[in-house]
């Protein structure tokens, strides 16, 4: 058994919470620009005085409708810069926050409400309300409905309601909640079954704000921003988000990703924070971009030196022939990517899946750096992150500031520290499975350095056995593969079968170019090309490339290309785009069939 412990960080009082921050920030900076809020195309500044003024609206008006300490209330909304305002509004009442995907369904928002047993939920759209509608006669703990958008905005109507509220009661209130009281109750993806409620205190978050801005201190720094483009309701974003606003990092939002590059554009943010998906797609459309245009001999060329001059930071520093090239490809290249990023972004933080060592070398010599993290929903976000000063790739970093990292005898990755939950709501089965003597056992597998630098090998109950009894880990094979442009999606497939195989999807953005450049007609669709010579081609590469890393009774033997991609709507991925596996192999049982039968 193997256990780090970073050091201790500034520690949590028992008195505090996270909705102090907003007062402390109006009082003693209250001219620092906290948002830029998106209106009409044009960023405008909202200062510390004008959002904690916002805040205080707001939670009065909750007050008056009857929300009290330790009531929960749900929020359904795409990322906004009134996703942020509400969530503190709710904490300075004293109430907690359930945050819900503005993707979910009828029964996802069924469960989610009635389960919290919320007794108020904000809602986007007159769309959402309508999802809302069609489960509200069983939510007989729900007594108020606010609509973010439409003729009486939400935050309008509480602020005009709570205006006979003295600010002394509201902030009596506000002051009453302690570091141990609930802030919110996040929903898990649910990959496997009925998504579980994890209980995260002030003091949870409160300690993950103070690691993310002690392993972050250049990042952190008043005057630097942030552009906020993930769910909210995922931990991940919302994490960052508030650790941002109490570094006084100016934040902004913005709801679609079909927007975001001329986003930021106009926003220009020092940094990012995103899944892998993200950072695949940003990598996929340069180099699509540029072998339409004729460019693709120099793209390469430059993306072969980019990997190789990260790579040498890591083996003592490149030479001076490498240096050269490097510095020939930041002005024909790097310099125009960087720039599609809003041109002052240096660095990025991932996390949600494994990004992957070629893609994490590619960004960093390109200049900026992808900072990947591990962390669940139960640990506050991060438990563990690569930062400038301890960075290495094909890792997720050393424990943040107060957590302690344990592999177990059976490889699982064990955590502890205060941004670790303390239970699941309404769940307390699956509490003492999960929680064992103040150890979280997080269902990942794992290999720790040393020196504290954890790598995450695979996922426990995802473990495939052959038939011939060898155990594989599909993560890592999958991660591989994805990082073809061509791939979107893959899944390896073979438990209790004579091999592994893999059901392959195809990047819809990326096929048009993949269809020009090998001379295939503009019009053939997936399906048509599905067993295409040189589509197969392709994906056998990146499987040829993934099979490297592992045994031969470990290697796909035979994969598929599937005609259509895993989608949220088909309950084949959750929001968060991780694969539902019982459901992928229940969607495409006769394709997995078929692998074993050719």
């Amino acid at each position: 058994m193997r256990e780090y412990s970073a050091p201790a960080g500034k520690p949590v009082h028992d008195d505090e919470n996270l909705a102090d921050v907003v007062w402390a920030n109006a009082e003693r900076f209250s001219d620092v620009v906290s948002f830029r809020r998106q209106v009409e195309g044009t960023w405008l500044d909202v200062t510390a005085r004008d959002f904690a003024a916002e805040v205080l609206a707001v939670a009065k008006g909750l007050a008056n409708a009857g929300i009290g300490p330790g009531d929960r209330v749900g929020l359904m909304s795409k990322t906004r810069y009134e996703w942020t305002l509400i969530d503190f509004a709710i904490w300075a009442a004293g109430a907690v926050t359930v945050p819900i995907y503005d993707t979910s369904s009828a029964e996802q928002v069924h469960w989610i409400l009635s389960d919290s047993a919320a007794k108020g939920v904000f809602v986007e759209t007159g769309g959402h309300a309508a999802t809302l509608g069609e489960v509200r006669d069983r939510l007989s703990d729900l007594a108020h409905v606010w609509q973010i958008e439409g003729d009486s905005p939400a935050t309008e109507e509480l602020a005009a309601a709570g205006a006979e509220m003295s600010d002394e009661d509201l902030h009596a209130r506000r002051r009453s909640v302690r570091a141990d009281d609930l802030a919110t109750i996040v929903y898990t993806s649910g990959t496997t079954g009925r998504p579980k409620g994890v209980e995260l205190s002030h003091r949870n978050l409160l300690a993950e704000i103070r690691a993310d801005i002690e392993a972050f201190p250049q990042l952190m720094e008043q005057g630097n921003s942030l552009l906020c483009f993930l769910p909210l309701a995922h931990v991940l974003a919302r994490a960052i988000a508030v650790t941002a606003f109490t570094a006084r990092v100016t934040l902004g939002h913005t709801p679609d990703v079909k927007n975001l590059v001329p986003d930021l554009g106009t926003f220009r943010p020092t940094f990012v924070v995103a899944v892998p998906r993200v950072f695949e797609k940003v990598y996929n459309g340069a180099k699509q971009k540029a072998h339409s245009e004729g460019k693709g001999k120099i793209f390469d060329a430059a993306e072969a030196t980019a990997v190789a001059y990260s790579e040498a930071k890591d083996a003592g520093g490149a030479g001076l022939g490498l240096t050269l090239k490097h510095l020939l490809f930041d002005k024909l290249v790097y310099g125009k990517l960087r720039a599609a990023l809003g041109g002052r972004c240096v660095a990025a933080v991932s996390g949600g899946a494994p990004l992957g060592a070629r893609l994490a070398h590619f960004f960093r010599g390109i200049g900026v750096p992808v900072f990947e993290g591990y962390g669940l929903t139960e640990t506050s976000a991060a438990a563990n992150v690569n930062t400038e000063s301890a960075f290495r790739v094909g890792t997720v970093g050393k424990p943040v500031a107060g957590t302690s990292v344990r592999i177990a005898e059976d490889g699982e990755v064990l955590l502890s520290g205060d941004v670790v939950f303390k239970a699941y709501y309404n769940n307390p089965a699956a509490t003492a499975e999960s929680l064992t003597d103040g150890w979280f056992h997080t269902g990942d597998l794992g290999e720790l350095d040393t020196d504290g630098f954890l790598k995450i090998t695979g996922r426990k109950k995802e473990i495939i056995v052959t038939a011939g009894g060898k155990n594989v880990a599909p993560s890592g094979l999958e991660d591989t593969i994805k990082a073809s442009p061509l791939v979107s999606q893959a899944m390896v497939v073979g438990d209790q079968r004579p091999f592994i195989g893999a059901l392959v999807t195809i990047d819809e953005e990326y096929f048009p170019s993949w269809k020009a450049q090998h001379g295939k007609p503009a019009g053939a669709t997936v399906a048509e090309l599905a067993d295409d010579a040189d589509l197969r081609a392709e994906i056998q590469s990146a499987v040829d490339e993934a099979n490297k890393a592992v045994s031969h009774a470990e290697s796909i033997k035979k994969f598929t290309v599937l005609s259509a991609d895993f989608t949220e709507a088909g309950g084949e991925i959750t929001p968060s785009l991780k694969l539902k596996r019982n459901i992928v192999s229940k969607n495409y049982a006769g394709d997995i069939e078929a692998l074993y039968k050719k």
